[in-house]
């Protein structure tokens, strides 16, 4: 009796450990509206030494594996580059500082100190875009000087992204800061404070709701006071990338797809339509563009469309800069249609089974697919494409069939991006009526006949 006793006691004093336990595994590795310690909260009455577990530091070392996490275990910093990031990670206490965009990352160790040179900005492969990120000096190692002063102390950890690069270009603002940012700092519940460099305040504004859901805190920016020293317990400076307008659920911080963060865009800008389904009558959003790769009969392509049954709401660049309404107009759509461009990135706020149709100009294949087609699939959208005919394109009437922009792309394209780009990105398009009709008669039919799968 007295055994059976002994062990009903050990059981119950070991279950508000295991409870611990389990919330830190569930709050490291899975979705929780709630941080760590308000989950430790419901255990307040148990005498248990919180403090001797660091949230932060479970957060942060998703952001890293293999030798990576090793270096991280043992020296509290590790830093991780590949083709398109560069991302450091530091468990200690960091201090910024704005003159010269320099952080101190203290060592335990005698180890001498290492300067690396960061630029967080997810596009490291392209020098045209790097060029226009500053960047970050981080002093690793023991200090031969004794780092400035803190001005100003922060409780929570701090995140450092550049809002350059190809800012200005929607395409680029999503997939190499916003989902980047997101794939970051989503597990951490809002418990970081955005450093953000080569600061823009239009951008900040343009994406306020994204930026105030993935953190409770406003944004610093480093460029208002040359002289200023924040602290913050622990630091990323660059940002997680997957692939293009991707994210992989297996990758790191783990768990995190496509689906996830369409539904913190849901959440963000508050989208109401779920399904295409709900929508009553089609609804398609034709994409103008003013400079390349007009429809240059425009005009009759929205006859057709009405004629054909769809409502139809005509949309210039213009339109895109203030998402916080056009997010909602997009969501509202049944099919977005437009030639190839950045403005197809929109297709991410389309409702689950709406219809993209991409008009794909000459030699424009593989970017099509590449940057939004394929893209399409994880976002819950159907994909259709329209291949334009050599005559439906403005480079016929300007060269001619028989020259090498038609018998020999490759000559052309040879000669490196810029030449690929003052031809077969700058072409516009006359579509023939006829033969396009049959896409849009596919997508209808499609949107017509999709149902929610639960």
């Amino acid at each position: 009796m007295m055994e059976k006793e002994s062990r009903r006691l050990v059981n119950c004093a070991t279950l508000p450990i295991c409870l611990v336990l389990i919330s830190l595994v569930y709050a490291t590795f899975f979705h929780s509206n709630d941080t760590i310690l308000e989950s430790w909260g419901n255990l307040s009455s148990e005498k248990i030494n919180i403090d001797a577990v660091d949230p932060q530091e479970f957060l942060l070392r998703r952001l890293v594996r293999g030798d990576d996490r090793v270096q991280l275990d043992s020296n509290g910093f590790s830093y991780r580059a590949d083709v398109h990031a560069q991302v450091c990670v530091a468990n200690k206490p960091v201090r910024i500082y704005n003159k010269g965009l320099t952080v101190y990352v203290p060592s335990d160790s005698d180890q001498p100190q290492v300067k690396r040179i960061v630029k967080p900005y997810a596009r490291l492969e392209d020098e045209t875009a790097m060029k226009r990120v500053s960047p970050v000096q981080i002093l690793h190692g023991k200090n031969t000087i004794d780092p400035p002063a803190c001005n100003f102390t922060h409780n929570v950890t701090a995140v450092v992204f550049s809002s350059k690069g190809f800012t200005g270009n929607v395409f680029h603002e999503f997939n190499e800061i916003i989902i980047p940012l997101f794939i970051t700092t989503r597990h951490f519940r809002s418990r970081v404070r955005f450093v953000i460099t080569d600061f823009e305040l239009w951008w900040v504004q343009k994406y306020n709701r994204c930026l105030s859901h993935l953190s409770a805190y406003e944004v610093i920016n480093p460029g208002t006071d040359d002289g200023s020293v924040h602290c913050f317990p622990g630091a990323v400076i660059g940002l997680t990338y997957h692939d293009n307008l991707a994210l992989n659920s297996t990758d790191i911080p783990g768990g995190y797809s496509m689906f996830d963060f369409k539904q913190f865009l849901k959440e963000s800008y508050n989208l109401k339509i779920n399904h295409v389904s709900e929508i009553q009558k089609p609804m398609l959003m034709l994409i103008s563009r003013r400079k390349t790769r007009r429809f240059l009969n425009e005009d009759k392509m929205v006859e057709m469309i009405m004629e054909l049954g769809f409502q139809i709401t005509r949309v210039e660049p213009e339109w895109m800069y203030n998402l916080d309404e056009f997010a909602e107009v997009v969501n509202s759509c049944s099919v977005m249609l437009g030639a190839h461009g950045a403005g197809l990135t929109n297709e991410i706020f389309l409702p689950t089974g709406a219809v993209m149709v991409q008009v794909v100009p000459l030699q424009n294949e593989w970017v099509a697919t590449t940057y939004y087609g394929g893209p399409a699939k994880e976002m819950g959208v159907r994909y259709l494409e329209y291949k334009i005919e050599p005559e439906e394109s403005s480079l016929f009437d300007t060269y001619g069939k028989d020259h090498p922009v038609f018998t020999d792309p490759k000559s052309i394209i040879s000669k490196g991006y810029n030449a690929f780009r003052s031809v077969y990105l700058d072409q516009d398009l006359k579509i023939n009526l006829e033969r396009f009709k049959k896409t849009l008669i596919e997508a209808k039919q499609i949107v017509e006949s999709s149902t929610p799968i639960n």
